[in-house]
């Protein structure tokens, strides 16, 4: 088993900043490479305090303004413009970066894009459905239009 801390959000195991044991396969082949943890030592525990602040930097704390940023990104339908080509055939898909700032941009409401979970790849026109998780206990279904840019 490995020690490590968190530097990213994990789906399944925890936030940046959180201490966590994990088997050392996991920790070698997946979190390490892709830096979402760093090893645990006692130099790199004093650096969990700047990592957790960062995260509440981030972070809408009350319950109060993530329903209201969750009203906010369920309101309207989000168009998000991408290019495409004969038949509505996307060239690539839409990220969730595209999503993120087309969220930013229509609502005001600042989400970060780890946050959104898309599903399956979106790689067509047309209407679209994604969550994004804006608190703890808060989930938004946001709709999106995949439109065509000129």
């Amino acid at each position: 088993m490995t020690k490590l801390i968190l530097t990213h959000e994990v789906n399944n195991l925890g936030e940046p900043g959180d201490v966590v044991t994990v088997k050392d396969g996991y920790a070698r082949n997946y979190l390490l490479p892709r830096n979402y943890a760093i090893r645990w030592t006692r130099g790199a525990a004093k650096q969990v305090e700047s990592i957790r602040a960062a995260r509440d930097a981030r972070v809408i704390h009350d319950r109060e303004d993530a329903d209201a940023v969750k009203a906010k990104l369920e309101a309207d339908a989000i168009n998000v413009s991408v290019r495409a080509g004969d038949g509505g055939r996307l060239f690539g898909s839409v990220t969730v970066g595209d999503i993120a700032d087309a969220l930013n941009e229509a609502t005001g409401a600042n989400v970060d894009k780890r946050r959104i979970d898309v599903g399956q790849p979106i790689k067509s026109l047309g209407a679209h459905q994604v969550t994004v998780r804006v608190h703890a206990e808060v989930t938004a279904q946001v709709r999106l239009n995949v439109v065509a840019s000129k």
